[in-house]
C-alpha cells in the first residue's frame, strides 16, 4: 500500500527505535524526566522562546494555548480553514468558552485588510460592548487546509503587527512549521518570533510516533502547563516517546526538503492529466490538495482498490500528502495509478 493518506502515518526508524529503548525516563508530571525537559529546551532553543511543554497532540497544544490566552467569552481570530477550526472538535468553545471569528483566506492565508475589518479598525464609531473581545490571532504555518501553503513573511509580520497594535495575543499554529523552512530558508524562531506562543508537531513531517509541543515565555509554559494537566495531558513516564520526537527533530528536518520533491512530481503529473484540477504553483510543500471531476469518494476509492491510499478533503476534492516512508518510485507508480484511473473512466 502506498499511504498518501497524511503524513502522520510515517512509522519510527531502527535508530528512532534504538533512542526510545535507551531513553533514560522519569516522572514528567513531577517534572523529574530528563528526556522530556532535554526535548523541551531543545524546541525551545530552535523556536527561538524561553521555553516549551510536551503534549501528547497538536490540537492539545492548540487548545491549551487559546485556554491560557483567552477568557470564557473572548473572540479569537482564525482563517476559516484552519485546523483549530475543522479538525479539533469545537475545542475553543467547549474547552475555552470562546467564539471564533473566522476569515475567508485564500488557501488560509488572509490579508491585513480582512483582519482590519475583523477588528472593527474600519469602523472606529461602532459600539465595543455588542461584539466578545478580541483577544486572540491565530495564524498556521504551513496551511494544512489551503494544501500546505507558506504564510509570505512580510505578510505574516503585517497582519501579526496590526492584531499586537490591537492588545490582541498572537499564537502560531507550527505543526508544520518545519515544511515553511525547508521551503524557504527561514528559520523556525524566525516565524515564531513575534508569536505569543507557537505549537510544533514532531509527528507529522518529521515522523516520531508521539507528541507535539507548545512553545512561549516561561511565564506563558507554566500557565500552559496548568492547562495540559487539567485536559487530561499529564505523562508519567513519556521520555521513552520523548526520546523519540528528539531524535526526528534532530535528524528529520533535513529530509523534508526531498519530501517537497516528491510532492512537486506527483504535482507534475497531475496537472497534466484532464480533468484534475490543480494549481502547480500552489504546492508550495509536501501536501498536494485537487478537485477531480466526479465525486472524491468514488476517485479515492478506486485508487485505494490499486493501492493507493489519498483521502477525501471535500465533494470534489481530494488529498495527498509526501512524507518520508514514500518513496520517489512509489510516488511515480502512485501517479500511474492515477492515469489509470482516469484513463477507466473514459473508456
Amino acid at each position: 500500500m502506498i499511504d498518501l493518506r497524511s503524513d502522520t502515518v510515517t512509522r519510527p526508524t531502527p535508530a528512532m527505535r534504538e533512542a526510545m529503548a535507551q531513553a533514560v525516563v522519569g516522572d514528567d508530571v513531577y517534572g523529574d524526566d530528563p528526556t522530556v525537559r532535554r526535548l523541551e529546551a531543545r524546541t525551545a532553543e530552535i523556536l527561538g522562546k524561553e521555553d516549551a511543554v510536551y503534549m501528547p497532540t497538536g490540537s492539545m497544544t492548540n487548545q491549551v494555548a487559546i485556554r491560557a490566552h483567552t477568557e470564557p467569552g473572548d473572540r479569537v481570530i482564525m482563517d476559516i480553514a484552519s485546523h483549530v477550526v475543522r479538525s479539533e472538535g469545537g475545542g475553543p468553545a467547549a474547552l475555552s468558552g470562546a467564539t471564533v471569528q473566522p476569515l475567508l483566506g485564500d488557501r488560509g492565508i488572509f490579508t491585513a485588510s480582512q483582519l482590519r475589518e475583523a477588528l472593527g479598525v474600519t469602523h472606529p464609531g461602532s459600539p465595543t460592548t455588542l461584539t466578545p473581545p478580541a483577544t486572540l490571532l491565530t495564524l498556521e504555518n504551513t496551511h494544512n487546509g489551503g494544501g500546505g501553503s507558506i504564510w509570505p513573511l512580510e505578510l505574516l509580520d503585517e497582519v501579526v503587527a496590526i492584531a499586537r497594535a490591537a492588545g490582541l495575543r498572537c499564537h502560531l499554529d507550527g505543526a508544520r512549521v518545519w515544511n515553511a523552512s525547508a521551503a524557504t530558508g527561514i528559520p523556525p524562531a524566525r516565524y515564531a518570533r513575534d508569536f505569543d506562543s507557537v505549537s510544533v508537531c514532531f509527528s507529522k513531517a518529521l515522523g516520531a510516533p508521539v507528541g507535539s509541543a507548545l512553545a512561549g515565555s516561561s511565564a506563558f509554559v507554566a500557565r500552559a502547563r496548568r492547562f495540559k494537566q487539567l485536559f487530561g495531558g499529564g505523562f508519567r513516564q513519556a521520555g521513552i516517546i520523548a526520546a523519540g520526537a528528539l531524535h526526528a527533530l534532530e535528524n528529520h528536518r533535513g529530509d523534508l526538503a526531498h519530501d517537497h520533491e516528491k510532492a512537486g512530481h506527483l504535482a507534475d503529473v497531475l496537472v497534466s492529466i484532464p480533468g484534475i484540477e490543480l494549481v502547480r504553483e500552489h504546492v508550495e510543500t509536501n501536501i498536494l490538495r485537487f478537485n477531480v471531476p466526479g465525486t472524491a469518494g468514488d476517485f479515492v476509492d478506486a485508487c485505494l482498490a490499486r493501492g493507493v491510499a489519498m483521502l477525501v478533503s471535500g465533494a470534489r476534492a481530494v488529498r495527498a500528502v509526501a512524507h518520508r516512508d514514500v518513496s520517489m518510485d512509489e510516488i511515480r507508480r502512485a501517479a500511474e495509478v492515477v492515469r489509470e484511473v482516469f484513463g477507466g473512466a473514459g473508456e
